[in-house]
């Protein structure tokens, strides 16, 4: 361990590996590796599909192409160090660098979970007041949603890095986490952390309870109407839509308060480790196939945008 109580300032840190084992190091790095092509050609792919078609210009795709972007920042926040730190053995990661990525970490993740909230809105209103639904989720109903999420995203994560790198780290410059988070740098610090984690807890309290309240409540009423339709075919689709889009749900916010909305005392570094790899990697992937690769809307675009780059082959050669 470096001690730092004699040196001004800490300049780096030393993050340390989801495992030391040597033989396991190029095996996780292509595993990284793989997972980490497989968000960015989901999400970016999702993304210029959703941009080239115009059938799926709806706010259902308007919200999912911003989930897919914000996957892709926040997984490109954590996964590159990570397979860096696999294939060199480097371990360590500046001053900067490290307030760098807990910013966008923090604020993305944030984010994301308003822009679930907003699709489960969406989808609430589509199920349960569909004669209405062009007039309520109108552009500029959907846009403000979205810069509502960002705003929130942002601003949360400033008040997180402003408070976390205030504070003064003498005693280890080690982090035991494979990336820069919150709880696994306050407990490096040695200044007094009350403020941090109270603004901590109450924000992620704020943030999971609000959000989750309107995925609840929307889904709630969802299943509802559901159980008054009269079509088995149709209760069995929209059941299957439902239970799909509440797993990822589920795995999204039950990392969040396993990591965020417990005292400091109960925390397991090792165990938080385990859990952060869900909502850094295991969610970016889950979203494209969740929210799009099982819709015949994104399947018709898919062959659409394929046919016409075929034509277009063909047309030049």
């Amino acid at each position: 361990m470096i001690l730092m109580e004699n040196i001004p300032e800490v300049t780096q840190f030393i993050l340390v590996r989801l495992t030391n084992a040597l033989e396991l190091q190029v095996p996780l790095f292509i595993v990284f590796t793989i997972i980490y092509f497989i968000i960015l050609v989901g999400n970016i792919g999702m993304i210029v599909l959703i941009l080239l078609d115009s059938c799926v210009h709806t706010p259902m795709y308007f919200f999912l192409s911003n989930l897919s972007l914000v996957d892709c920042v926040y997984a490109s926040a954590v996964t590159p160090t990570v397979m860096v730190g696999f294939s060199t053995g480097d371990k360590i990661i500046s001053y900067n660098a490290c307030v760098a990525q807990m910013f966008f970490f923090s604020a993305f993740a944030t984010i994301e979970s308003f822009l679930l909230s907003s699709m489960a809105f969406d989808r609430h209103v589509a199920v349960c007041k569909p004669l209405h639904y062009t007039t309520t989720m109108t552009s500029a109903m959907c846009t403000s949603l979205v810069t509502g999420s960002y705003i929130c995203g942002l601003l949360q994560s400033s008040i997180h890095v402003a408070l976390t790198f205030h504070l003064s780290f003498c005693h280890s410059n080690i982090i035991n986490h494979f990336f820069c988070d919150i709880p696994p740098l306050l407990a490096l610090s040695c200044s007094d952390i009350h403020i941090n984690e109270i603004v901590l807890f109450t924000l992620a309290a704020f943030n999971v309870f609000f959000t989750l309240l309107v995925i609840l409540n929307s889904y709630l009423l969802i299943f509802i109407a559901i159980l008054r339709m009269r079509s088995a075919e149709g209760q069995k689709k929209a059941f299957s839509t439902c239970v799909s889009h509440l797993t990822t749900i589920s795995i999204f916010y039950g990392t969040i308060i396993f990591m965020y909305l417990q005292p400091s005392s109960n925390h397991s570094m090792d165990t938080d480790k385990m859990a952060s790899v869900f909502y850094t990697m295991v969610i970016p992937i889950l979203n494209p196939l969740v929210y799009s690769l099982r819709n015949k809307e994104v399947k018709n675009a898919f062959q659409k945008v394929v046919g016409k780059a075929k034509s277009s082959l063909g047309l030049a050669y």
